[in-house]
């Protein structure tokens, strides 16, 4: 397996308005604040364009773009000197965590489907520009050596690992009863989601010390299922008792380990898995009215890693609903 590892040389503007070419690690006394007040960004689409795209789904195809943060989130050193392994890192919320991490002071790398190259090349980018190291690893992590492989190349390249994110999902709506699961789909599903999960911490566990963490991307789906995603949903609350589970576990060892529950968020996954009509009106169900967007999931991840300000969370999910229930 190979890995492509950027630079970690930028050409930046600092939020006084200023271009600078930078070396090494991001000068982070310039960036005093997580994000750009609400005031300062778009206001964020209640409605979509009707569209489809095959899976995985690319975010060049995406209309309109996702925000991953690309002009608003300012990091604050929160995590200097770390070392982060994101799966599914290209696009949507795992693009979004990269950049935050990154922002933060983390050396980052990520995993992606070789179908996925544009997007991973993106997300590289945009590690780099916040001058830190990117490592990008195409694999496919329903295999077992895939994500035994995707672990040493990170720690290799990386020297070494403080954050393991299991980020990778993938889902696919259905339109009848259960008998429409076929049983490639639910293999596919359930090898991403959860086999995929286990092999990938069994193989970053020995390398991870005290104050590493793992955090889990969840979701909603969890606690308020959807008819059409009854396997996915099924995986999501597996992730939950694996996130408890596992905090139990690693706890005595100084290693924390969490999930984030996402609500429904405007990702290359959603065009690619649900039908037009659920695409038009996405998010529109959620107490604030609308789909949230990568950006706004990021913190929550950030948080969770942060050893100074979630030292002491272990075990628990913290959603990002949109106003939906995670109790």
């Amino acid at each position: 397996m190979l890995a492509e590892v950027k630079p970690a040389c930028a050409l930046f503007v600092s939020v006084t308005g200023q271009v600078c070419v930078r070396t090494g690690r991001v000068d982070l006394g310039l960036v005093p604040s997580i994000r750009e007040p609400a005031s300062e960004r778009a206001e964020y689409p209640r409605e979509f364009p009707a569209q489809q795209q095959e899976p995985p789904g690319l975010t060049q195809n995406m209309d309109p773009q996702p925000d991953h943060g690309e002009q608003s989130y300012r990091g604050h050193g929160r995590l200097a000197g770390m070392r982060a392994l994101i799966t599914g890192g290209d696009s949507g919320i795992g693009r979004a965590i990269a950049i935050a991490y990154a922002r933060e002071g983390a050396d980052v790398a990520i995993t992606y489907l070789p179908e996925e190259r544009a997007d991973a090349d993106d997300t590289a980018a945009l590690v780099s520009a916040a001058g830190q190291r990117a490592v990008t690893i195409p694999s496919d992590l329903t295999e077992l050596t895939a994500c035994r492989e995707a672990v040493g190349v990170a720690i290799s390249e990386l020297d070494g690992l403080d954050i393991l994110v299991n980020n990778a999902g993938y889902q696919m709506a259905r339109e009848t009863g259960i008998e429409q699961i076929s049983p490639e789909q639910l293999d596919r599903v359930i090898r991403t989601n959860l086999y995929a999960l286990f092999w990938v911490t069994q193989a970053a566990v020995p390398n991870l010390g005290e104050g590493s963490c793992i955090i889990n991307n969840s979701s909603i789906q969890a606690y308020d299922p959807s008819v059409s995603l009854l396997d996915y949903a099924a995986s999501k609350a597996a992730i939950n008792n694996f996130t408890v589970n596992l905090a139990a576990e690693l706890g005595p060892a100084g290693i924390r380990v969490n999930a984030v529950a996402p609500g429904p968020i405007w990702t290359p996954l959603q065009p690619a898995t649900q039908p037009v009509e659920k695409i038009q009106a996405f998010g529109q169900d959620t107490p604030l009215g609308r789909a949230g967007q990568p950006a706004e999931v990021a913190p929550a991840f950030v948080f969770l890693a942060s050893p100074a300000e979630a030292g002491y969370v272990s075990g628990t999910v913290l959603g990002v609903t949109g106003g939906k229930a995670v109790f």
